[in-house]
């Protein structure tokens, strides 16, 4: 029987994180690369997802899976930033995680080149460098798991899951400059008391993404994680779902290409990457690479 990557679902958001992005680099040292990657992927501290670019290297299409839509909506652009692989490697020490992501480049290289990495973190019990809450209505038990993992199909599809990620930069000065009453409206929720504004301007991002206002309704498990680097700071974007279309409408919607009406959260940030990526399920412990026709 197959199952999830338990990394996915498990809450609360680990203290640490570290995001690594591949380039496919040869094709020729691909199946020794792949053969490392399953001896380094557990699915808790390590969760991996394929890139469409990826699958078709080894001829191979996954349902579902595509590349990140570059997204120009009303004043707002969404870049996509696709890479081959992304791995999400979890713990409790920054000096760890950068000794695990040492490990992963050289095993994965030469067939995989190492392209981004970016460190995050648990603010806060699970709050934004803004101070508010992320996720809030995040389903749970068994809520997660339909709208994060696929239910059926195919050997090596079922347990699988699909991540959408995007890194946001935030103003956070600017941010900081606005009154308490715009930064509420902005979010859509009240800063101290994370209760949502019912008379909130429609472009409120809470209004922009209710997941249960969209036909069908759009539910997706958000992880996301603040980053800091330098001067620059945001968040790391992550939601997972069964498919990536809930997560693709409410960025459309958030983008103003539903009814013209921009997303409040653009005033403050902007995103600066976005990839797509197909999560495997775990077959006794191990990555299920069936669907690859690997193993």
């Amino acid at each position: 029987m197959s199952h999830y990557q338990p990394g996915i679902l498990a809450t609360p958001v680990p203290p640490q994180a570290r995001h690594l992005f591949f380039a496919l680099e040869s094709l020729e040292a691909l199946p020794q690369a792949i053969d490392n990657l399953l001896n380094l992927v557990d699915g808790k501290s390590a969760v991996v997802g394929f890139g469409e670019s990826l699958a078709k290297a080894l001829k191979v299409d996954i349902d579902g899976l595509r590349s990140f839509p570059a997204l120009t909506g009303v004043g707002v652009e969404n870049p996509s930033t696709q890479h081959a692989l992304w791995v999400w490697l979890h713990g409790t020490d920054r000096g760890e995680l950068l000794n695990r992501s040492t490990q992963f480049e050289a095993a994965l290289a030469p067939a995989l080149r190492l392209v981004q990495k970016q460190e995050a973190f648990r603010h806060m019990g699970g709050h934004d460098l803004t101070g508010y809450e992320d996720g809030t209505e995040n389903p749970h038990d068994e809520a997660a798991v339909a709208a994060a993992l696929v239910s059926e199909g195919a050997q090596g599809l079922v347990g699988g899951s699909f991540a959408a990620i995007q890194q946001w930069q935030h103003d956070l000065k600017g941010f900081h400059a606005l009154s308490a009453e715009d930064k509420d409206n902005i979010m859509g929720r009240r800063l101290s008391d994370n209760e949502e504004i019912d008379d909130a301007p429609v472009s409120a991002h809470v209004k922009r993404t209710a997941q249960e206002s969209f036909a069908p309704e759009a539910f997706v498990v958000r992880r996301s994680m603040p980053w800091i680097e330098g001067d620059r700071a945001g968040l790391m974007f992550l939601a997972f779902g069964f498919s990536l279309d809930a997560f693709e409408a409410q960025l459309r919607r958030m983008s103003g290409l539903e009814d013209g009406i921009t997303d409040g959260l653009y005033r403050i940030s902007r995103p600066i990457t976005g990839g797509y990526y197909w999560c495997p399920p775990l077959q006794d412990g191990r990555l299920d690479l069936r669907a690859l026709r690997i193993g």
